[in-house]
């Protein structure tokens, strides 16, 4: 396994390049928030042309659809949604230089060879623990498309937010190496 890295966002190619599959990282900093309906709508809008309701070079996307916060709360619950929902969009995101992913999960070939091509990772949030990460989140805010509810995207800031290096910019997947490593012993 890798080190504990602590990253100051946003999420440079400088950065991405120190990443390893495996790695322990502590995010701060401005993240995105977006699941499948915010990124269907975002990759519409560049398929006619606009612009995108934030400019995703150098940013992280947190795959998640909080809860709503109770009274005293920045966000409610704020665990990781499956990635895989998220992957007929991402390329495009990733080839307008969006560099990094949050949530759980697998992640398609297509993918992963953007990630490659492009400079990109993939950080995985453990599921089930929303509830803890929400602590985490310093501010929250609805950026773009309120209608959707709670998978509108917001712009989080982040205060030492807890997540490993699942699939770096060379396609290394920790989700392969911990199968070898496993079926090895």
């Amino acid at each position: 396994m890798g080190e504990q890295i602590r990253i100051e966002l946003p999420l440079t190619q400088d950065k991405v390049a120190g990443l390893h599959s495996g790695d322990s990282v502590l995010l701060s900093g401005i993240v995105y928030t977006g699941r499948d309906a915010a990124h269907k709508k975002m990759v519409e809008a560049l398929d006619r042309g606009e612009e995108l309701p934030f400019d995703v070079r150098d940013q992280v996307i947190y795959f998640v659809g909080p809860t709503p916060p109770k009274p005293g709360q920045v966000i409610g619950s704020a665990g990781p949604t499956t990635s895989g929902r998220m992957d007929a969009y991402s390329p495009k995101l990733i080839e307008r230089g969006s560099t990094g992913m949050i949530g759980k999960g697998l992640r398609s070939p297509e993918v992963i060879a953007t990630m490659k091509k492009h400079g990109a990772v993939y950080f995985g949030a453990i599921g089930g623990s929303g509830a803890l990460l929400a602590k985490r989140i310093v501010s929250a805010e609805v950026i773009a498309y309120p209608e959707l509810g709670t998978e509108a995207i917001r712009k989080l800031e982040v205060k030492d937010f807890p997540v490993m290096v699942v699939i770096d910019k060379d396609g290394n997947d920790l989700y392969e190496s911990g199968k070898a490593q496993y079926r090895k012993e």
